[in-house]
């Protein structure tokens, strides 16, 4: 029987040599404002595509996923410990193809109380086999003014990098605003997509104004987004700003706003991370384009 480290190293690290080797350098990077850190503007979620069996044919694609982010440039892989599986999942497919040192790792914190964060935290590290997380966010706020210190001291010592806070809905927003002009964050995760536009009214300014690096989840919508467009010619601008295909148009429309540093699109489908991570290239839509999007969306 052969083992799953063994299987990974056989199946996957020989398109890894090459596509590591001969990265692609032309992803379009923006700075993290509290300190001009240059990150690649498109990552990977993991929501549910992650969580899955490590028998599974599902999980037999993720280490092409990973060759495809990374072969283009990309680096920025979000987990949370309510994602099932995925943490250990990032863990195990970094470890064994060694690519720790190149990964940007996201995570949170999700629970209430300042020992049950501390514990839930370090179990992340231990699934994640790392001893330094890159950025720490408390997800959907939950209890953050406690965690809040933890995360600060952690951050002095070294062992994370960067402090954020997370939501997906609008609902929230009224929170998120007040935490934001409450404490000095670096990063924060918010939903935004060319159906679902909100954070651009209040949320996102404010995160420019305060220099907040912004990532973003759900940048397809809610999921019907894609499926409503996907029969509908592509605009005849698509390949001035080196477009093959809607996903990557929603994205360049969600990276045509200035405040989002980075979108975190969620696949398991290797085929649909290549075409995501080659929405970081290239021009990004100007107004009108951006204008013509929202209306072949409606």
């Amino acid at each position: 029987m052969i083992s799953r480290r063994g299987w990974l190293l056989g199946t996957a690290a020989l398109p890894l040599v090459g596509a590591i080797a001969q990265m692609d350098k032309r992803m379009n990077t923006r700075a993290i404002p509290s300190t001009k850190e240059a990150l690649p503007v498109i990552g990977l979620g993991t929501y549910r595509v992650l969580d899955v069996a490590p028998d599974s044919a599902e999980y037999r694609e993720l280490p092409a996923v990973l060759d495809a982010l990374f072969a283009a440039g990309g680096r920025v892989i979000d987990s949370s410990p309510m994602y099932g599986r995925a943490e250990q999942t990032v863990g195990e497919l970094l470890a064994v193809r060694n690519l720790r040192d190149k990964a940007f790792i996201a995570t949170k914190v999700w629970t209430q109380g300042k020992d049950a964060g501390i514990a839930q935290m370090e179990n992340s590290f231990r699934l994640l086999r790392t001893d330094r997380i890159d950025l720490m966010q408390i997800h959907n706020l939950v209890d953050w003014r406690t965690h809040l210190p933890t995360l600060r001291q952690w951050k002095e010592q070294g062992r994370i990098r960067y402090i954020g806070i997370t939501h997906y809905t609008s609902s929230a927003y009224d929170a998120v605003e007040a935490a934001l002009n409450a404490e000095s964050f670096d990063f924060l995760q918010i939903n935004y997509a060319i159906d679902d536009r909100d954070a651009e009214k209040r949320i996102l300014p404010l995160a420019r104004d305060k220099g907040v690096a912004v990532l973003c989840n759900r940048p397809f919508g809610g999921g019907g987004l894609l499926g409503r467009l996907k029969n509908k010619p592509l605009p005849a601008w698509a390949g001035d700003v080196g477009a093959t295909s809607w996903a990557q148009l929603a994205l360049k429309f969600v990276l045509s706003n200035a405040a989002i540093t980075c979108a975190i699109p969620g696949t398991g489908n290797p085929k649909n991370m290549r075409d995501d991570a080659a929405a970081g290239s290239g021009p990004l839509l100007d107004n009108g384009q951006v204008k013509d999007i929202i209306a072949l969306a409606g």
